[in-house]
């Protein structure tokens, strides 16, 4: 009896509570929704993707530091994407420390890659037949120029002109290259010219003191030239053969080094991409400050030569990497150095294009 009276005096202080929590709040107890299940979805996808990024930054950061020996030639082109991604930090971001070694045309830079002194190397038009020829692998295509320039003198106005001439040229360069397309179009050859063979800097020296008729050359040479030989003229440049042939820069490799080092030729490709992409955006004078401090030139003469060529991005030449274009660029560069008696035979372009190199350092 007692037990049942404890228990309902119990249940009524219960019930009274009960009552006046009721009664005592006019506002409704908050009560939370249960999250649905698009919403802890979003949240777990968006925690995926955050440890993604954390991890490819943790990887980023944690590749094995190397150091690249770079060659190039003192000129815009050579220097545009190179030095943009050294001075944004893009080749720090890959962990590559880069020395810079100059040299005066393909060709030399060719044969250092293969003495070992120089891990990769910038080569202008003349040089890519020594890569048809097997000496050398392209990494990446830098852009398609128009620096290369067949000048007159005061007594040399049209290419017809030059028969019987002296002319200043380098040969195994895209100087030569010019030359014989510009002799071609002119209905002459080599034969009919004077030709004097010679480097960059003495075809400058040549033209000033008239010790030359004509030349054939590169910017900044060609710019130079123009300005300090008076009455002289442009008698071609690459667009001039721009429906026939293409002028091209790239950036190579030794056979050799690129079997054994693919993961340094990747690494360098996406920072000098990233670099390309940036210089590519209209970001001319900044660039022309790296390139003039990398060459010790006047920084007014530098930003002259942001004309001499059509400047890719990193993702236009990834993109026609895998579409074709580029390899088609090569493919007609081929055809001409054949045409021109420079190439014996037809060499596939994956031979000595890494065309896979450039598709994956664009993703």
């Amino acid at each position: 009896m007692r037990k049942r009276r404890i228990l309902s005096v119990a249940l009524a202080s219960l019930l009274a509570v009960s009552s006046l929590a009721g009664c005592g709040s006019s506002k409704p107890a908050e009560t939370k929704a249960p999250e649905t299940t698009a919403t802890a979805e979003t949240k777990a996808e968006e925690t995926t993707a955050e440890a993604k990024a954390e991890e490819s930054k943790t990887e980023e950061t944690a590749q094995e530091p190397i150091t690249l020996n770079i060659a190039y030639m003192p000129n815009y082109g050579s220097l545009w994407s190179v030095t943009t991604a050294i001075e944004k930090g893009y080749m720090e971001e890959q962990g590559i420390t880069v020395n810079m070694i100059e040299f005066a045309d393909g060709p030399t830079i060719i044969a250092s890659l293969e003495s070992g002194s120089v891990d990769i190397g910038y080569i202008g038009q003349g040089a890519h037949k020594l890569c048809i020829n097997g000496q050398a692998k392209i990494i990446a295509l830098s852009h398609i120029s128009n620096g290369d320039a067949v000048i007159g003198g005061p007594e040399v106005k049209t290419l017809e002109d030059l028969k019987g001439k002296k002319v200043a040229y380098s040969s195994g360069t895209s100087s030569e290259d010019i030359l014989t397309n510009a002799l071609t179009k002119a209905g002459l050859s080599m034969s009919d010219i004077s030709a004097v063979d010679m480097d960059a800097s003495g075809i400058v020296t040549a033209m000033v003191s008239g010790g030359v008729d004509a030349c054939a050359t590169w910017s900044p040479n060609s710019l130079k030239i123009l300005e300090e030989v008076k009455d002289s003229t442009k008698l071609a440049d690459n667009m001039t053969f721009s429906d026939t042939t293409v002028s091209l820069g790239s950036w190579i490799v030794t056979p050799k080094y690129a079997e054994a080092n693919q993961d340094k030729i990747l690494r360098f490709t996406k920072a000098l991409f990233k670099g390309m992409d940036y210089a590519a955006d209209g970001n001319y004078e900044e660039v022309a400050k790296y390139v003039a401090n990398q060459t010790k030139t006047d920084e007014n003469s530098v930003y002259e030569q942001r004309g001499d060529a059509d400047w890719l991005t990193g993702a236009e030449v990834a993109k026609g990497a895998e579409d074709g274009t580029v390899e088609n660029y090569y493919k007609t560069q081929q055809e001409n150095f054949i045409a021109g008696g420079q190439v014996e035979k037809e060499v596939p372009i994956a031979d000595y294009v890494m065309l896979d190199n450039m598709v994956e350092a664009g993703k």
